[in-house]
């Protein structure tokens, strides 16, 4: 599919600083910038954490075009969400509530463009062997993150491939149009997924 931009990015190695961060750091510098703005839900917190993310992102060496680059349904819905709390009145949710998901965005973006998804999944099966004390297998739950990493590309290009395809139509507002080649195209991936994890024998019982 030509439409195949993710939401978190891809990893190109670099030299800037991010790149160089420990993994296990930089998962500490996305919850200490994403977190915070949500409960302190108030316009300054979201900018001040907006301006600190793009700060470390454009001073490790990535450019403009690549930490934004997203897809334009991402920003579409950003900006759906900005008009609702405007006609609501709502002026400062107007920008916080986009702008918190924007920030979530970013922060996701700096551990996702800078760092390979393999280092990723074992940073966090490293961090989840605590989950072992209530029965939870951090194996398991690292597969599940490396599934979400791999399928978000995939479904996000499905529902981008299916506009451009609606548009070449002239019935780009048909929503059967723009849903039902989505739709298939879920099932089929997820189909296909799940033979590949029978044909490796996962999930293993127990």
């Amino acid at each position: 599919m030509s439409a195949h931009t993710s939401i978190l990015g891809v990893f190109e190695p670099g030299d800037g600083w991010l790149f160089r961060t420990p993994v296990g750091m930089k998962y500490l510098l996305l919850l200490a910038l994403a977190l915070p703005p949500i409960f302190i839900f108030s316009w300054w917190a979201t900018l001040a954490a907006l301006v600190l993310v793009l700060v470390a992102l454009l001073s490790s060496g990535l450019g403009v075009r690549k930490i934004f680059n997203f897809g334009t349904y991402i920003w579409f819905f950003l900006a759906l969400l900005t008009v609702y709390q405007l006609i609501g009145f709502r002026l400062e949710a107007a920008f916080v509530t986009p702008g918190n998901m924007l920030l979530a965005i970013l922060a996701a973006r700096m551990l996702t463009l800078t760092t390979s998804t393999a280092d990723l999944l074992d940073a966090l099966t490293r961090g989840l062997q605590v989950l072992k004390y209530v029965r939870i297998n951090p194996d398991g739950v690292a597969l599940m993150v490396a599934l979400m990493l791999r399928s978000i590309p995939f479904l996000a290009g499905s529902i981008e491939d299916a506009r451009a395809a609606a548009r070449a139509r002239g019935k780009e507002r048909n929503l059967a149009l723009l849903l039902t080649p989505a739709v298939v195209n879920a099932v089929a991936y997820a189909q296909r997924t799940g033979e590949a994890l029978h044909a490796r024998g996962l999930p293993e019982d127990g």
